[in-house]
């Protein structure tokens, strides 16, 4: 026999505070994150437990902890969060068709682009966001951008992917470094220099090209996270890297230099949107992205 009684009524807020909480195990951390008195938080934490009719958080001599309810609804809770937050964006996107974010990661240009949908929608609000490569998915599954310009390789499940154009890809290195100067290296070259790694399997085995195409490894570089690292432990003499052929990296460091890589396949620029997504725009972004970023320099782009 089904069950017939309503659904608890779930306060949202209440449900933010108790992930809150359990992100952190301890009431008087959270309540400083929240910027909420400790005694008011813990109400608020009862009121939820009475609401799902489960109690959630046991009190420790270290903190607290989830009861095995808690563990059980902690997962559902950020989902509920998370599904609050998209609706509460698409339906702001729906009521002011009129906003649109256009994101861009480390050395692209989406200047002429952006440009022409302002001239063609001028009375929309629309702005620019830089990203870490690393932020893409997350960025426009939660509404922060409506539209991101990137580099593959690109986890495109959920996404809408173009490709814009491509690119050469080159090796940047030290100005004193003994490949400086060349007129292009292979990976023969480079057979033996260490490559800076990234948290990411596919990025790693793209941009460091590991393994090689004879099956050899690419020696390990540090692990690293910011692209301003990845910079200064080249410059320091620790490693060499893969990079988009272009002037960015000279012009962002004077003491590293690029020199072209031959012999291996391009990196291709793309534009990636939400799957389904239908703001007018978008298309509108979609097809000033075809028509000006073709990789041919800030002008012609």
């Amino acid at each position: 026999m089904s069950d017939s009684s309503p659904p608890p009524d779930l306060d949202l807020r209440l449900v933010r505070y108790f992930t809150v909480v359990a992100d952190h195990r301890n009431f008087g951390r959270a309540a400083a994150e929240l910027r909420v008195a400790q005694p008011s938080l813990s109400r608020q934490i009862r009121r939820l437990e009475q609401q799902l009719g489960a109690r959630l958080l046991d009190r420790t001599p270290q903190g607290s902890r989830l009861t095995e309810a808690g563990e059980v609804f902690l997962p559902r809770a950020k989902a509920l969060l998370r599904s609050g937050a998209q609706a509460a964006a698409q339906t702001r996107a729906a009521a002011v068709p009129s906003r649109i974010t256009i994101g861009y990661t480390t050395n692209l240009i989406v200047t002429p682009a952006v440009r022409e949908l302002r001239e063609q929608c001028p009375d929309a609000d629309v702005s620019s966001l830089h990203l870490a490569w690393d932020d893409v998915r997350e960025a426009l599954f939660d509404h922060r951008v409506d539209a991101v310009v990137t580099r593959l390789p690109l986890t495109t499940e959920g996404l809408h992917v173009t490709v814009l154009y491509a690119e050469p890809r080159a090796l940047v290195v030290p100005v004193g470094h003994r490949l400086a100067g060349r007129e292009s290296v292979t990976l023969d070259d480079i057979a033996d220099e260490a490559l800076p790694r990234v948290p990411d399997a596919a990025w790693n085995a793209f941009w460091r090209i590991d393994p090689r195409p004879d099956g050899r490894r690419a020696p390990d570089g540090p692990l690293i996270t910011a692209f301003e690292d990845k910079l200064e432990l080249i410059a320091d003499g620790r490693a060499v890297a893969v990079v988009p052929a272009g002037p960015g990296v000279n012009a962002l460091r004077p003491d590293l230099t690029v020199v072209p890589l031959e012999g291996v396949e391009p990196s291709h620029v793309v534009l990636a949107t939400r799957a389904g997504e239908r703001s007018r725009l978008v298309t509108a972004f979609h097809k000033a992205a075809e028509a000006h970023l073709t990789g041919r320099g800030p002008e012609g782009a």
